[in-house]
């Protein structure tokens, strides 16, 4: 398939760069967003000044960028900032053993919006690996510029805005033949989420339709198992020790469950990047597991493999083990220092909540633990609607 037919999915190439970054730049928006989030009082009270200010400083930085390299790296130093003020600790396992010589599908549990693949990027850098094409749902692309500043930072389109069957069905093998050629021929890494939307429940489980949507480019003659050792699929397991927007999604999940659907505000997507950029993390634990080469049939068999990985790699922390011992044994008590520390900090997560949102946050934090040992959480019956409405949803969005 020809390039040109990605071309309103694709990352922007660096010959677009200085185009894009000037059409962004002379985007009232943008500039308003912007003179809002660096000098909120000035742009409030003299918005005369602050506007033109923050546009001339944005506009020398720019002109220093002239390929996506030089915009990642100038992001890589939002990451290093970011990092330095929330997270108390990164480790990263597994990327040792990475194959340098050919692209991976890197396929993540989702927890938070922007960060997910952000954090994979910034350790492949860290560990001279080559950056990553993420992709992006066009939900996130409310405005023409949000959607520049996505696409000029390597990423590409996912639309999940398309309405008809005919149309999502169009989209889907786009997307299927954009993300082959990008691991076959361009010999690009790319990352893509094992879910439509992030695991608010904390249940890291692939939904099937986004391993039927990589097969949708599979030639008929060739053996599904081959097409999908081709893809050179690597899980990987994020793994945060306090996530900055639990009880938002506690919230929304005690919605869903009372009244069997929940209604997003028009800025809630932004919020939650905000949030999960600015909050504090504790520590994180990246961990990238081993290439899928097994003969797989089906892709629920290719989902099944994806979970296992996905939850034995995840780095159980205080706040999980506590969390998972509460829902257990009401009378459990924190074994260790650090159990104690998470038992203070999960109440007083949990002390504006509700018992019922207080206990689908504490399942949040749990259920890795859970999904490691194969076992069910006291309770979890109750949620099993909230996990089928947002499969649901997840598959609509995908076929």
């Amino acid at each position: 398939m020809n390039n040109s037919n990605f071309d309103d999915i694709r990352p922007y190439f660096d010959s677009e760069v200085n185009e894009v970054l000037a059409r962004v730049l002379a985007t009232p928006d943008f500039i308003r967003a912007m003179a809002h989030l660096r000098f909120p009082t000035l742009a409030r009270i003299v918005p005369w000044i602050a506007y033109p200010l923050v546009r001339w400083g944005l506009t020398k930085k720019a002109a220093k960028l002239n390929t996506v390299h030089d915009v990642q790296l100038m992001v890589l130093q939002y990451l290093q900032q970011m990092k330095a003020r929330t997270v108390s600790d990164m480790t990263v396992s597994g990327v040792e053993y990475l194959p340098q010589d050919r692209a991976c599908l890197f396929i993540s549990n989702h927890r938070d919006i922007v960060l997910d693949p952000a954090l994979v990027n910034y350790a492949l850098h860290e560990n001279g690996q080559r950056t990553i094409r993420i992709a992006v749902g066009d939900n996130l692309m409310t405005q023409k510029y949000v959607e520049d500043l996505i696409r000029v930072n390597k990423s590409f389109v996912v639309k999940r805005s398309a309405k008809s069957p005919r149309e999502k069905l169009k989209a889907s093998k786009q997307l299927s033949a954009f993300i082959h050629q990008s691991l076959t021929v361009d010999n690009e890494h790319i990352w893509i989420a094992q879910r439509e939307g992030r695991a608010k429940n904390g249940d890291d489980r692939t939904n099937p339709a986004v391993i039927s949507m990589l097969g949708l480019n599979r030639p008929k003659a060739e053996p599904f198992a081959d097409y999908v050792k081709s893809l050179n699929i690597v899980p990987v397991a994020i793994s945060y020790e306090w996530d900055p927007c639990d009880v938002a999604k506690a919230k929304e999940l005690h919605c869903i469950a009372e009244s069997g659907c929940y209604e997003k505000q028009h800025s809630e997507d932004i919020d939650s990047i905000v949030a999960g950029f600015t909050g504090q993390k504790g520590h994180i634990h990246l961990a990238f597991g081993q290439p899928l080469q097994g003969e797989y049939e089906s892709a629920e068999a290719v989902a099944n493999a994806i979970n296992e990985q996905i939850w034995q790699l995840y780095r159980v922390q205080a706040s999980n083990q506590f969390a998972y011992k509460k829902l257990q044994d009401d009378n459990a008590k924190p074994a260790t220092a650090d159990e104690q520390q998470a038992q203070q900090m999960l109440n007083t997560r949990m002390q504006h909540l509700s018992a019922q949102e207080a206990a689908l946050l504490l399942q949040m934090y749990a259920r890795p633990v859970a999904n490691q040992r194969h076992e069910l959480l006291n309770n979890d019956s109750a949620t099993d609607d909230v996990d089928d409405q947002l499969q649901l949803t997840e598959a609509a969005a995908i076929h």
